[in-house]
């Protein structure tokens, strides 16, 4: 499940200090991604895959949210970071992977659970 529209609180903390700053760089983004012709998914998708080069967790976690949210689906995410692994290397990639996974909610649900023995 997508948590829609739940910023991280550094992010929120950034909003309330540096309203204008963030403003600004919203606003830049915004150009950026309506400059040309691809849609929002694929824009997303290209940010997340340099999310990943840069080895950023919370812009990956960003990325794949917003991803998801413009309809991009969890397989679409994962060829995305799958398709630079020549790139930036096998690590940085399944690192990538785990960082998408939190927010896709794959990665708690698929690791195995320890049993307890007393």
């Amino acid at each position: 499940m997508v948590r829609r529209n739940l910023k991280p609180a550094p992010f929120r903390r950034l909003a309330l200090q540096h309203a204008d700053f963030l403003k600004a760089v919203n606003a830049l983004g915004s150009s950026a991604q309506h400059a040309g012709p691809l849609d929002e998914k694929v824009t997303q998708l290209v940010q997340l895959a340099a999310a990943a080069a840069i080895h950023s967790e919370g812009a990956v976690h960003s990325h794949t949210r917003r991803a998801l949210e413009s309809g991009a689906s969890r397989e679409e995410i994962h060829h995305t970071l799958i398709c630079i692994t020549s790139t930036i290397g096998f690590p940085t990639v399944r690192a990538a992977l785990s960082w998408a996974d939190d927010v896709i909610g794959e990665g708690k649900a698929k690791r195995p659970r320890r049993s307890r023995t007393t």
